[in-house]
């Protein structure tokens, strides 16, 4: 029930949705909810059913679960929330990490990564997995294909699993890109290099220009 000083005047709509418990706090109770306990009430601070009988009789109008929660922060003697801890890497962090030549990391980085493998078994196993794929790629071992596949295949780490089965469907081209020292790489940088140029004066030069821009261009 409303007490006299909230009941509606006329021509007012009446307060819906907020009952007497749960009107803010009011006088020196408010004050002091809002500041850090004395050190008397953070020795007290397990008693919460006396505790709360207590300042219920000096005009407190809240429930006894929301004492419940601002007393459980001063369980462990600091009046105070828990500092958050740093901040983790993102995923794509991470993965940078894994992707990298481990001769090529900071120390800062590699001791990170470490520190993550040792904490996930399969982030190990996935950093195993690239590594060993890595070097096949930069070495040339196409021979080592087929047990990497397997090996992959066999791991419970699904995307992985995926990735290796696609390899298979056209596992001999994979295997002579590994092995053999001819790339499209060249053909691929010139296809970029004229999309770049025509992208550039499309709608600002006609067909003789772009084409000596082709050619001329190095």
């Amino acid at each position: 029930m409303f007490s006299e000083r909230h009941r509606p005047q006329a021509g007012q709509r009446p307060l819906r949705g907020r009952s007497r418990c749960q009107e803010p706090a009011t006088g020196a109770y408010r004050r002091s909810v809002r500041r850090p306990p004395a050190p008397a009430l953070e020795r007290r601070c397990h008693k919460r059913p006396q505790l709360y009988r207590e300042i219920q009789q000096l005009g407190y109008p809240g429930g006894e679960l929301a004492v419940q929660r601002h007393l459980r922060r001063y369980r462990t003697g600091r009046g105070h929330a828990p500092v958050p801890g740093p901040k983790p890497p993102s995923v794509r962090k991470v993965t940078s990490w894994i992707m990298t030549h481990p001769e090529h990391l900071r120390d800062e980085d590699a001791d990170k990564l470490h520190r993550l493998r040792r904490q996930d078994p399969e982030l190990d196993r996935l950093s195993l997995h690239v590594r060993k794929f890595a070097v096949m790629m930069t070495g040339r071992h196409g021979d080592r294909l087929e047990d990497w596949i397997t090996n992959a295949e066999r791991d419970k780490l699904t995307p992985l699993a995926g990735f290796a089965r696609n390899l298979r469907r056209d596992f001999d081209a994979v295997r002579n890109g590994l092995s053999l020292p001819h790339s499209s790489g060249a053909v691929e940088g010139n296809i970029n290099r004229l999309k770049m140029l025509k992208r550039q004066m499309f709608g600002r030069a006609s067909l003789d220009l772009l084409r000596k821009r082709i050619l001329i261009a190095r």
